[in-house]
């Protein structure tokens, strides 16, 4: 976006952000970059970093935009003050099916604000004080409930809260003042899975598909926070309108693809995990599994209709030969296949000081990134094919078990461990195969192999770290 942003913002480091030559050289950001600046930008980020506002100076905001676009500074909520939701003007738009305590509670926890409640059908029509009611005699999904909800909003912006969702008393107000920034076209907090006394809910706990994490994003494909779940999300009304909003032949994924139509459109779509929402989870097995097998059903849909965006793992060439090599024990060879790499980036780098060191970093941090993404394509998407492989090629064996394996115990080491660690990762193992098992299916259907296949970009390692859709 070409938008300023205001001048008494604040920002704030991102956790990734390399500051080096007295903050004439920064290196970060998503996908990760280098950035070279002059000494009174310089200046600028090194008193930004220390506590003062963006200021007045055009340079310095359209360099505070710079830096936001490119992930390597985020905004800093706390200094903007609070503004009520009902001097913005906003909307709160829940669709609903058979939950009625979860509505009730829900409602409850709002603000004095407009509010639209859409009845996807729910066995016992739904009876709600204090707001207007839309009711829809044939269930058609969420999406369409919230563009049902969305045709009845008259207000500049639309909050959409799932019924399954309890928001905190100050939830509209902490994330309304992201849209102080015109580039701004759409919010979402962070959303936690309600602690419960059931295996599945303590795994759901540690290991929600909605809860994206502890770090600010600028969310987009392609990025380490390609998405945010629309469960608990808030967006200018002529943004959404103007990209058509919820796609009503998606059943599931239909977040994912209005987010990434609303960046593809200019806009800047912004995770901020400062904000949290309580989210019920599932309680039953059963549920569980089909719950993770229809989030994978979405990917070939999606593949459709963004491409190599969906692409199970995305790295470089060099870092795909290199890891193939290890997969088949030739690790030496491997090595020296990712030391060319390494090589190559240093001459283009041969500007910077400490051109050798940055570029074994950059480098090095590629290629890991790289083979976790490739790992986790293995466990999440490949494991059909994996499997077959490490039965007739003993060799590969231990780095397909590794694969399998190895990001759940990852995972298990750094959650908050409310389960054994067997049983977390024998469950998170299975809900990566369910994942998988509705993207072949979805795929086989459909009859497209977009979801299915890797995305080879330039570089010498890879251009993210992508977590899948779900």
């Amino acid at each position: 976006m070409t938008e300023n942003l205001p001048p008494n913002w604040h920002v704030h480091a991102d956790a990734g952000l390399r500051v080096v030559d007295d903050a004439k050289l920064l290196i970060g950001g998503a996908p990760s970059r280098v950035i070279r600046l002059s000494e009174a930008g310089a200046k600028a980020v090194a008193g930004w970093f220390a506590g003062e506002p963006v200021g007045e100076s055009t340079v310095a905001r359209v360099l505070a935009r710079r830096l936001l676009d490119a992930g390597m500074v985020h905004p800093k909520l706390g200094h903007w003050g609070q503004i009520p939701p009902s001097e913005v003007g906003v909307t709160v738009v829940i669709p609903v099916k058979d939950e009625p305590a979860g509505l009730e509670r829900l409602l409850a926890a709002l603000p004095d604000v407009p509010v639209v409640v859409v009845d996807d059908g729910s066995a016992t029509p739904v009876v709600a004080e204090n707001a207007t009611v839309i009711r829809r005699e044939h269930a058609g999904g969420p999406g369409i409930a919230r563009m049902v909800g969305l045709a009845a909003v008259e207000t500049d912006f639309v909050a959409f809260i799932d019924a399954d969702v309890e928001p905190g008393p100050n939830f509209l107000t902490d994330l309304i003042g992201h849209f102080a920034d015109s580039a701004v076209v759409a919010v979402a907090p962070r959303v936690r899975s309600r602690v419960g006394s059931s295996v599945i809910e303590r795994y759901e706990a540690d290991f929600s598909p909605l809860d994206l994490g502890a770090k600010p994003a600028n969310v987009g494909p392609r990025r380490p926070t390609s998405y945010v779940p629309t469960a608990a999300f808030i967006v200018r009304r002529t943004a959404i309108n103007d990209v058509g909003g919820f796609d009503p032949d998606l059943r599931f994924g239909e977040d994912v693809d209005l987010v990434w139509r609303l960046v593809h459109a200019g806009g800047t779509v912004r995770y901020d995990p400062t904000v949290a929402v309580a989210h019920d989870p599932r309680r039953t097995g059963a549920a569980w599994l089909g719950q993770r097998m229809a989030y994978g059903s979405s990917a070939p849909k999606l593949a459709q209709r963004h491409g190599a965006d969906v692409a199970p793992a995305r790295c470089s060439p060099w870092s795909a030969f290199a890891w193939l090599l290890v997969a088949l024990r030739r690790p030496f060879l491997g090595g020296a296949v990712a030391a060319s790499s390494t090589a190559v980036l240093a001459r283009k780098l041969s500007h910077l000081p400490n051109s050798k060191q940055e570029a074994v970093r950059l480098a090095g941090w590629g290629h890991l990134h790289a083979g976790s993404g490739i790992a986790q394509a293995i466990a999440r998407v490949w494991w059909p094919i994996a499997l077959p492989v490490a039965i007739v090629l003993p060799r590969a064996r231990p780095v397909i078990v590794g694969a399998l394996l190895g990001g759940p115990i990852v995972d298990w080491h750094q959650s908050a461990r409310r389960l054994d660690p067997v049983r977390a990762v024998a469950l998170r193992v299975l809900d990566q195969m369910a994942y998988g098992v509705g993207v072949w299916k979805s795929s086989i259907d459909s009859r497209s192999l977009g979801a299915l296949r890797p995305d080879f970009v330039s570089g010498s390692g890879s251009n993210e770290n992508r977590e899948g859709l779900r």
